[in-house]
C-alpha cells in the first residue's frame, strides 16, 4: 500500500466516522475504528496483529471495531484529505507564514487553490474566525511561533520563546500560543535561528508538542537547528522546508525559486515551500500553480510530507535551497 493510499485511506475513514470533526464545528467524534500505537510503540500487551502496517517501521496500527474510543492525534485528526498520489509523482506543500495580521492579504491566500497550509500568528485578531475560513476553504492550519532570532536587531513578536527563559516562563507563553485557536496540526517557527538551536529551549517545545500530539515544521532560519534531530529522538513527526520563497518581493524572483521547488520535488519525490503573504507572492503562486499541476505535480498539506518524513531513506530530503534573513 502506498503512502498516499494509506494516508487517504486514514483520512476516509476520519470522514466517515466523523472523526475529522474540530472543535471549530463542534461535532462529537464517533469512530468505529481507532488508531493505536503512533509511531510503531505498542501502547498495551494484548493489541491485536495490525491489519496492514505503514511502511516506516510499523507507524500505524489499525485495529477494528473497537469499543474504545481512542481520539486521533491532532496532526492526524486535523489533517486535510488529498486523493491517492501515484508512487513516481512529485509532490509539493506550499506554506504561507504570518498569517492573520493583515485580513486582506489573509483572505487573497486563502483565496489560492487548496491545498496550502496557513500558518497564523497567535496574536491575530478573530482567529478563530480566520482559521475558520482557512479550513473550509480546504487548507490545513499551522501555528506560526515567534522563537529569538540570532540578530537581535530583528523583533520575533510578543511573548517570543527566548533561550534566556526559565522552563517555567517558556511553558507558560507556549501555552498561550497554544490556546490562541484550535483545528491547527502542528507548528511552525517564526525566526527562531538562536532559540531551535538550544537544547534547552527546543526540548521544553518538544515535549509540549508531544504532549499535545501534534507536528513540528522546522522552517530551518539556521543550519545550526536541532529541530529535526530532536523530533526523531521523541518520536514526534516533523517536516523541514526546502525553498524560502520570498527574500525577494520581485515576482520574477518568486517565480524562480518556484522553479528551484519544482527541481527539488522532482529529485526527491517532495519538497516544502515557506512564503509569505506579499502581493508579489500571492500573484506568483496564482500564475504559477496551475502551470505546475499541469507539469504533473501535485499539491499537498504539510501533514502528509510529515508522514513521508518518518522514512529513514526520505528522512534525508532536509536539504535547505537558501536561507532566509529573518527580517519577517
Amino acid at each position: 500500500m502506498s503512502y498516499t493510499r494509506f494516508f487517504c485511506w486514514m483520512s476516509f475513514l476520519f470522514l466517515t466516522t466523523t472523526a475529522f470533526a474540530s472543535p471549530l464545528w463542534g461535532i462529537p467524534q464517533q469512530p468505529i475504528h481507532t488508531v493505536q500505537g503512533i509511531w510503531g510503540k505498542k501502547k498495551t500487551e494484548r493489541q491485536e496483529q495490525p491489519v496492514d502496517t505503514f511502511k516506516t517501521a510499523n507507524l500505524f496500527f489499525v485495529k477494528e471495531e473497537s469499543q474504545e474510543e481512542t481520539p486521533l492525534p491532532p496532526w492526524l485528526a486535523y489533517a486535510t484529505a488529498v486523493p491517492d498520489v501515484p508512487e513516481d509523482t512529485p509532490m509539493i506543500a506550499i506554506v504561507i507564514d504570518d498569517l492573520g495580521l493583515n485580513k486582506k492579504l489573509t483572505q487573497d491566500v486563502l483565496s489560492l487553490p487548496a491545498p496550502l497550509t496557513a500558518s497564523f500568528l497567535y496574536y491575530a485578531d478573530d482567529l478563530e474566525k480566520q482559521t475558520g475560513m482557512a479550513h473550509a476553504a480546504g487548507h490545513e492550519l499551522l501555528l506560526h511561533t515567534p522563537m529569538e532570532p540570532i540578530n537581535a536587531n530583528f523583533n520575533p513578536g510578543p511573548l517570543a520563546l527566548r533561550t534566556d527563559m526559565s522552563q517555567e516562563e517558556l511553558k507558560e507563553r507556549l501555552e498561550i500560543m497554544l490556546d490562541s485557536f484550535s483545528g491547527y496540526v502542528g507548528i511552525n517557527n517564526h525566526m527562531g535561528s538562536r532559540f531551535t538551536a538550544d537544547h534547552h529551549g527546543m526540548r521544553i517545545v518538544m515535549n509540549e508538542i508531544k504532549k499535545r500530539g501534534l507536528l513540528f515544521l522546522d522552517s530551518l532560519t539556521s543550519h545550526h537547528s536541532i529541530a529535526s534531530d530532536m523530533a526523531q529522538e521523541k518520536e514526534i513527526p516533523y517536516a523541514v522546508r526546502n525553498v524560502f520563497l520570498d527574500n525577494s518581493h520581485n515576482e520574477k524572483e518568486i517565480l524562480r525559486q518556484l522553479f528551484l521547488l519544482e527541481r527539488h520535488a522532482k529529485k526527491h519525490r517532495f519538497a516544502v515551500g515557506i512564503g509569505h503573504p506579499h502581493q508579489a507572492t500571492i500573484s506568483a503562486l496564482r500564475k504559477w500553480i496551475p502551470q505546475a499541476k499541469k507539469k504533473g505535480f501535485v499539491f499537498v498539506p504539510i501533514s502528509l510530507i510529515a508522514v513521508y518524513m518518518q522514512d529513514e531513506i526520505q528522512a534525508e530530503n532536509v536539504q535547505p535551497l537558501n536561507s532566509h534573513d529573518e527580517w519577517e
